[in-house]
């Protein structure tokens, strides 16, 4: 769905047995959506009843289903790609893709991975999970987190070597074709670049006249905020999206795309592909309405019929919804491989390197905000657990955990208190632990670090306490002038504390820089449900639920395997990351809350 593959190199033979096959899946395919959505339109209930006619399907601007199933029939065919992908690697070629997201996991029959990676895939046979190898290990990754390198084979840089005067002639020869490789490359680049962009527009309009204008009509079913929360602003990204694709096709050389001068469309267009954002932050919540739906079968009916009606590829539709996310995060691994085959003295060179940079720091913002997203609801589960809170809930000022610990705070009248603090951006809380029950914690007050001056002590006296400290360092009032006092056990925590301190501050400025903001909807949402998992139990005995863990993968053989039926299907929620082991830092977390009965 997300992931495709443009193929231009292999065998005449090779890619005409492909082609053929495709075209004649797709052929099929669409003779069955013209019969299945001939007079159809969708109905309060779910199903379909005759019509005379349907609302207009797209502007003049807008390619065709059938121009597109022509043009690039690989892009519609529901595993198309896969198909193509295992002829590929059993003919003995290599098959390498780039990872969109960072995939974080414990488990040793997982390949973890960092965005932009490359993984060479082994077996697809599996639309969710994918065998491939990335630094000598070979494991399952999630196949939604990558994207399929458009140029598979290259030639190397270092393929051609000094040549002796007799042979200058020869090396001539290699240079021009490697010169001529390079332009191919670029070529393959730039035709990518323009293909995925039309068929993205084309999933954009089945969403918003496929799905949203037919959920609109149907008022008893759905309500407005409900249409909000699924499908966001989509219609914006739209709108936008026909725009950036008008500049993209002015630019584009048909005759020779090698010298098409793309890079300007992304940098006229920069600010506005921050609406990504909102629709990045949104998707979660989306994903969990629309979970809530489907276990409704007249809602399942009704989104099937709306795609019946649409002719749409036969993808649910929280894939569809899933389509923006992944492309915003495409773009700087396009534009990484552009700039690979464009030489300096390229017209479109400076151009396309500011595109790159631009496109990542985009891509880098929503990457952050998902972090952030991911971390709300285990902050709101905490608080939710913590005995006798007091004031405003954490989510109204923060959104991460920095860090945690034990410290013993000195109070005016020189007494020593033990207290566990956790350190959020904009505050730290103190809590204490029960005496008996060490993993129950009471809230005993909270800081505004953004009124606090942090100072590090030398071991040895205080003035203003007049004390003999070690490992020690306070907090002062910026306002009130008021010092707070506070000792680690041992060098190496205090270390860690000022550390911890100095990051709170940079990430603060950073997402003010940023314009890193949580919605408010988002922060109730995450307290809602964090609430919702306590209720019925006294506050401060509520069991923070934890992540179900991987099912085992049982790989088989290294070349030639099979998925087994143990393999969970990969969930469209939370930016689609499989589920996963919690981390062991949140685990550590978990365990001075009092979860356990």
């Amino acid at each position: 769905m997300g992931i495709v593959i443009h193929i231009q190199w292999g065998e005449k033979k090779q890619r005409k047995k492909l082609d053929q096959g495709l075209i004649l899946k797709t052929q099929k395919y669409r003779q069955e959506k013209k019969r299945a959505s001939r007079s159809f339109e969708v109905s309060s209930d779910g199903g379909t009843e005759p019509s005379a006619l349907v609302d207009d399907n797209g502007s003049e601007e807008d390619l065709s289903y059938e121009d597109l199933c022509q043009a690039s029939p690989r892009y519609l065919q529901p595993g198309g790609e896969q198909l193509a992908i295992n002829e590929l690697i059993s003919d003995g070629n290599v098959v390498c893709a780039e990872a969109l997201w960072d995939h974080v996991t414990m488990d040793d029959q997982e390949l973890g991975f960092k965005a932009g990676d490359v993984i060479q895939v082994l077996e697809a046979s599996n639309k969710d999970w994918w065998w491939g190898r990335s630094e000598d290990k070979e494991a399952w990754f999630p196949a939604s987190f990558v994207r399929l390198r458009v140029n598979q084979e290259e030639l190397s840089e270092n393929s051609i070597s000094t040549r002796s005067d007799e042979q200058d002639e020869e090396a001539s020869q290699s240079r021009h074709r490697h010169c001529e490789n390079k332009q191919q490359m670029r070529t393959n680049v730039i035709r990518e670049i323009m293909d995925t962009e039309r068929v993205y527009i084309k999933h954009l309009r089945d969403i918003c006249e496929g799905y949203l204008r037919q959920c609109r009509k149907h008022t008893g079913m759905f309500t407005v905020a409900q249409l909000a929360t699924i499908f966001g602003n989509i219609e914006d990204i739209y709108k936008f999206q026909r725009k950036f694709l008008k500049d993209l096709e002015k630019q584009y050389n048909k005759e020779e795309p090698h010298l098409s001068e793309i890079g300007s469309c992304f940098l006229q267009n920069q600010e506005g592909f921050a609406i990504y954002s909102e629709y990045c932050n949104n998707h979660p919540g989306a994903c969990l309405e629309l979970a809530n739906l489907m276990k409704q079968g007249k809602y399942r009916h009704f989104f099937e019929a709306c795609r019946l009606l649409q002719q749409m590829i036969d993808i649910a539709i929280d894939g569809f919804l899933l389509t923006p996310v992944q492309k915003i995060c495409k773009y700087p691994l396009q534009l990484a491989e552009l700039l690979k085959y464009t030489t300096q003295e390229h017209g479109d060179y400076s151009n396309i390197k500011a595109a790159y940079e631009a496109m990542k720091n985009v891509a880098c913002l929503i990457n952050e905000r998902k972090r952030k997203l991911e971390s709300i609801d285990k902050i709101a589960r905490w608080q939710v657990s913590i005995v006798g809170w007091e004031g405003l809930d954490i989510l109204d000022r923060s959104s991460e955990l920095i860090h945690s610990g034990e410290l013993t705070k000195i109070t005016k009248q020189g007494k020593s208190q033990q207290r566990m603090f956790f350190l959020f951006d904009h505050q730290l809380v103190s809590c204490k632990k029960d005496l008996l029950r060490r993993d129950m914690l009471y809230y005993k007050g909270r800081l505004d670090m953004d009124e606090m001056e942090l100072v590090d002590l030398g071991d040895g006296r205080d003035k203003d306490c007049n004390l003999s400290v070690k490992n020690a360092f306070k907090l002062v009032s910026r306002t009130t002038d008021e010092v707070y006092l506070f000792c680690a056990k041992k060098q190496e925590d205090k270390a860690r504390w000022l550390q911890a301190c100095a990051d709170e501050r940079r990430r603060v400025q950073e997402d003010q820089e940023m314009g890193m903001e949580i919605s408010e909807n988002q922060k109730k949402l995450a307290m809602l449900n964090a609430q919702k998992t306590g209720h019925g139990k006294s506050k401060g005995y509520n069991r923070c639920p934890v992540a179900p863990p991987h099912q085992s993968l049982h790989p088989i053989h290294q070349r030639h395997i099979t998925m087994p039926t143990s393999v969970p299907q990969q969930q469209v929620f939370g930016l689609a990351e499989p589920k996963r082991k919690p981390s062991l830092f949140w685990h550590t977390f978990n365990r001075l809350t009092p979860f356990r009965k």
